[in-house]
């Protein structure tokens, strides 16, 4: 299925009871994935917003570091993934890793600063676009975003309407949110993208049914290396900043591999008072070397801290030292295997009631 297609939406949000229905029964999460080891090098998605907008820090980068992680990663013989070839060989293991760009929120940073620089190089991406804003002040316009989408090596990607706190409102208007960016979508391009990026990195596990239904892929912000047995609607990337993209710091994530696993519960990842702290696991392969060696580390009471974790057999589970606090709960498991560095991470919603 090409990247650039057109499906049809939820026909009315009365129909939402039976939607969760065929949700419910009719879930992709158990049989997108091999389930068997692959010793897959992955894929390495990391995550762009602002260009050069040196008043927000948490989602900025100032394009002289962006030009020198590029030529990081030129050094390193590691090749950029078309997300088109990402989309079409996800079930092939890679003997190489890929390095795949996306950029969230299209800002008019990005089509200033950055856009000039990969149009040049064709460099492929992925823009996930958010429909409410575009044209506002510090975002692209459609003209903008037409452009970029007529390259080839871009893509654009779905982001939502409204970019709001999606896993805050109401399941009938978190479905009406997405149907409205579709029509618009639809309008203004003449196809619905079929890769998704929830805004935040939020979702609930009804967001994640709904959209494993509409969609072929969905991103996250937790991070992690993408491998063939990562969960398609939840894939993990390294967010990038002027906080977190020094140098030395985005040397070691762009080394870093896959830490595969079979199978982590629970599938639910909106916490509240009846599931905080949750009952956590993490199944391995058979296979897998070394993976007694794992150390993770999680913030439940708003502390970094080791976790403590118990296997039992090729069963990783962690007992929490208590609740997590409102608004994320975060555990990120790494593992040197005999000199390779794996990781995965994963991230919770935490609600007060």
């Amino acid at each position: 299925m090409s990247v650039k297609h057109i499906f049809l939406p939820a026909a009315s949000i009365i129909k939402l009871f039976i939607v969760f229905f065929l949700l419910i029964t009719n879930s992709k999460a158990e049989d997108n994935n091999i389930k068997q080891y692959s010793n897959d090098e992955g894929v390495l998605s990391i995550m762009y917003h602002r260009f050069d907008e040196n008043k927000y820090p948490s989602t900025n980068i100032q394009m002289n570091i962006f030009l020198e992680q590029i030529q990081l990663i030129k050094d390193l013989n590691y090749d950029f993934i078309h997300p088109e070839n990402f989309e079409k060989n996800f079930n092939i293991p890679k003997k190489q890793k890929k390095i795949l760009i996306t950029i969230d929120d299209a800002f008019q940073s990005f089509y200033e600063v950055a856009w000039p620089f990969l149009k040049e190089n064709k460099i492929p991406f992925i823009l996930f676009v958010s429909t409410e804003p575009v044209g506002n002040k510090g975002y692209m316009t459609w003209d903008q975003i037409k452009e970029v989408e007529q390259e080839s090596f871009a893509i654009i990607g779905h982001h939502s309407h409204s970019h709001d706190y999606l896993i805050d409102v109401s399941n009938e208007d978190f479905i009406k949110d997405i149907e409205t960016a579709n029509k618009i979508f639809t309008e203004k391009i003449g196809y619905i993208p079929s890769l998704f990026s929830y805004p935040f990195g939020e979702y609930s596990e009804f967001m994640r049914q709904y959209i494993s239904k509409n969609f072929t892929y969905a991103f996250g912000q937790h991070s992690g290396v993408i491998d063939v047995n990562k969960e398609k609607f939840q894939l993990p990337r390294f967010p990038i900043n002027e906080n977190y993209g020094e140098l030395k710091r985005f040397t070691s994530i762009i080394k870093t591999y896959p830490l595969e696993y079979k199978k982590l519960l629970p599938l639910e990842k909106k916490l509240n008072q009846s599931n905080n702290p949750p009952l956590f696991s993490v199944e391995f392969f058979d296979n897998q070397k070394n993976i007694k060696n794992i150390n993770c580390y999680s913030n439940e009471g708003n502390k970094w801290e080791k976790s403590k974790i118990q296997f039992d057999g090729n069963t990783l589970n962690i007992k929490f030292r208590e609740a997590f606090l409102p608004r994320r709960g975060r555990i990120n498991c790494s593992l040197n295997d005999n000199g390779k560095w794996r990781w995965f991470g994963t991230q919770f919603i935490v609600k007060n009631n």
